[in-house]
């Protein structure tokens, strides 16, 4: 079965600009219309405009518009995938477990400790070459976003779309995070498998150390990496996007979300992975992979894609033809083209 995929999924984001077009559009023919208006009504305008069109100019509004979109289409370079194989691949299975309870708002890292977060994350499959990835994201409960996959472009994708609105429960339970891992794991039985705790620490209702144990006991190694600083910062809530305060507590007083590094430090030492402290623009996460990379890798056998043909030629003929239909439109009546009746619009 064929597949579609974009290679160039950002440049859906000019779409926008269709409303800005249609807006100025509108705006020329209002001002348009009351020029005319101020010259006279009904007869008198169509004696004096004999070869005025009120259709044409919205003729080639509509055609210009549909060559951006065709502009636009090609740009993003739709792809279908027409040839499967099924291959052996050697490496490891990693599930990211990804924090968005509400303190990784905090901006003690800039521009905020999420943003901050998903970019690394990103990086990190960037880098990524026969590995399986998995994305698990947790607040007061933990949700598996992305089952282990060697498709590492829709695990990318879907990060970009989570936010703390994604886990319904508010809170910090690092320990259903774990549990959720290491059921997001395809065959519990390999060894080659990895979970990276993204987070600033803060747990609040569960016990994370039990869990670990457990997954030592199973072979899977646990790396952690903890976001945040040790002064801490003020959570900010937002309401219809805009920051309207700070978290308060029941007292009044403005909660400071401290990073917790000896929680997260210890989590890493039950499984004998390695903790790093959140710094840099990869937050340490290079120096997690190093490590992964020294492990042995397990042999698994994956059905594929391998080859995608690009469409982006077609889009770029049809602005082409939507481009030269509208040059050929004038807003002006053709006594010419009428004559011939190529294009018979009033």
């Amino acid at each position: 079965m064929d597949i579609l995929r974009f290679e160039n999924q950002e440049y859906f984001i000019l779409f926008a600009f269709l409303p800005v077009l249609l807006l100025i559009f509108l705006r020329a023919v209002y001002v348009t219309s009351r020029r005319i208006k101020k010259l006279g009504h009904g007869q008198l305008i169509a004696r004096m405009l004999p070869m005025r069109s009120s259709a044409r100019p919205w003729l080639r509004f509509i055609l210009f518009t549909l060559g951006f979109s065709s502009l636009i289409m090609a740009a993003v370079n739709p792809q279908i995938g027409f040839k499967t194989e099924e291959a052996r691949s050697k490496g490891i299975d990693i599930v990211i477990a990804l924090d968005v309870s509400r303190s990784m708002l905090a901006e003690d890292i800039r521009p905020n400790r999420m943003d901050r977060a998903k970019h690394a994350v990103s990086r990190l499959i960037d880098q990524l070459e026969n590995d399986r990835v998995g994305l698990v994201v947790f607040a007061g409960s933990a949700v598996t976003q992305v089952p282990i996959t060697s498709d590492l472009d829709a695990a990318r994708m879907i990060l970009r779309t989570v936010n703390t609105e994604t886990v319904q429960v508010q809170g910090t339970a690092i320990g259903s995070a774990l549990e959720r891992s290491i059921a997001t794991f395809a065959n519990q039985d390999d060894k080659s498998r990895v979970i990276i705790l993204v987070s600033d620490g803060e747990n609040h209702q569960d016990d994370p150390l039990s869990v670990a144990r457990r997954a030592s006991d199973m072979g899977i190694m646990i790396h952690t990496v903890g976001i945040g600083t040790s002064r801490g910062a003020p959570i900010p809530v937002y309401r219809g996007g805009q920051l309207s305060g700070f978290l308060r507590d029941n007292e009044g007083n403005t909660v400071v979300s401290r990073f917790d590094e000896p929680m997260l430090r210890n989590i890493a030492q039950q499984t004998g992975g390695v903790f790093q402290t959140g710094t840099g623009p990869d937050l340490g996460l290079n120096k997690i992979l190093e490590e992964i990379r020294l492990m042995e890798q397990q042999e698994y056998e994956t059905t594929r894609f391998a080859e995608y043909e690009s469409r982006f030629h077609y889009f770029i003929a049809l602005a082409l033809i939507f481009f030269l239909v509208e040059f050929l439109i004038f807003e002006r009546k053709s006594k010419w083209l009428n004559k011939i009746k190529l294009f018979d619009i009033s």
